[in-house]
């Protein structure tokens, strides 16, 4: 009772000195990488992605080969707070693997694994940061700007429902535990038209696979409907080390839905993996209504502004009335 009431105080802290929108005008999808941003989708916003994939999969030290057929979904919302998000992971696998004689061939399907976690946006190093341009310097105003490698930063937490324990095996590999936790640490810059991701996972904690993972995206726009994608990925445990490469693209059909595509091998043979995909996104946002910022200082600064200009006008008819009298007192 102590943890959880200590967690909810905590979040709340948050929301009170974090208090920015995260909404954005077009759909904002993790696809077609496989990297997740430091921002949500927003409160009370609801998105869906969605990817069906095709890889192959040979390991000539363990003499196998593989055909893979996945479909994996993940359900985002976006609750109490702009920088706090819900999200649920789906992994259906469908998968082929010839082991040679005497095992033959084997054929497994169903939903492998759901996962269930939250991400809650902790820094963002734009908030109240306004860059106020130099009236005196045009290379001021021009020179490279520093703050764009401070990153947003989030953190990721959540459990791993492993619903067929037995299956989708690999040769000298333990099975998966029934409950597994992961977490996340998330980072994202923004370089005019570039915007890195990073994110470094611990996954399936605590167990005998458990594991130490990184992706890393860097994704362009090239213009307000098309953006671009290269990646990489990497895992790390006990059993299995592989890093793979990705490269894919989106589109924006309209505001709200968005397609993608993406190919990409593994850098090691030991499995090599060829591996290709398609998918969708879309955002259901009808619900959401936009916050104002820091409205309280708005209002102060505005107060001061409005003061201001009428110490301004005053001054500015004092001078009109000063004039006027000059001209009279000349034209005498």
């Amino acid at each position: 009772m102590f943890k959880t009431n200590s967690l909810i105080l905590l979040l709340l802290a948050f929301s009170i000195n974090f208090t920015f929108a995260q909404f954005t005008d077009v759909i904002n999808s993790n696809r077609p990488g496989q990297s997740m941003a430091a921002f949500s989708v927003g409160k009370t916003v609801f998105q869906t992605e969605m990817g069906f994939n095709y890889s192959e999969e040979t390991y000539d030290e363990k003499k196998y080969q593989g055909e893979i057929w996945d479909a994996d979904l993940t359900l985002r919302y976006g609750v109490f707070f702009e920088q706090l998000e819900l999200i649920a992971n789906l992994d259906y696998l469908n998968e082929t693997f010839d082991y040679g004689f005497p095992i033959g061939e084997i054929q497994e399907s169903g939903l492998r694994k759901i996962t269930l976690g939250g991400k809650f946006l902790v820094y963002d190093p734009e908030r109240d940061y306004e860059k106020k341009p130099n009236l005196y310097s045009w290379k001021a105003n021009h020179q490279f700007n520093w703050r764009q490698f401070i990153p947003a930063v989030a953190f990721y937490g959540g459990v791993n429902l492993n619903l067929q324990k037995n299956r989708f095996l690999r040769p000298n590999v333990p099975p998966e535990n029934d409950f597994s936790l992961k977490g996340m640490i998330l980072t994202q810059n923004q370089f005019g038209r570039y915007t890195f991701l990073t994110n470094i996972i611990i996954d399936r904690f605590p167990s005998q696979t458990n594991s130490l993972d990184y992706v890393v995206t860097m994704t362009r726009g090239f213009n307000s409907r098309l953006s671009g994608f290269v990646e990489l990925q990497g895992f790390t445990n006990v059993y299995y080390r592989n890093h793979l490469f990705r490269a894919g693209a989106a589109y924006l059909i309209w505001q709200n839905l968005q397609v993608d595509a993406s190919i990409g091998r593994s850098f090691q043979a030991s499995p090599s993996l060829v591996f290709g995909g398609i998918g969708f996104s879309w955002r259901f946002d009808a619900n959401y209504s936009e916050i104002m910022l820091r409205v309280p200082k708005e209002d102060k600064r505005s107060k001061l502004d409005k003061k201001s200009d009428k110490i301004k006008d005053k001054k500015k008819e004092k001078e009109k009335k000063r004039l006027d009298a000059i001209e009279q007192d000349t034209s005498k």
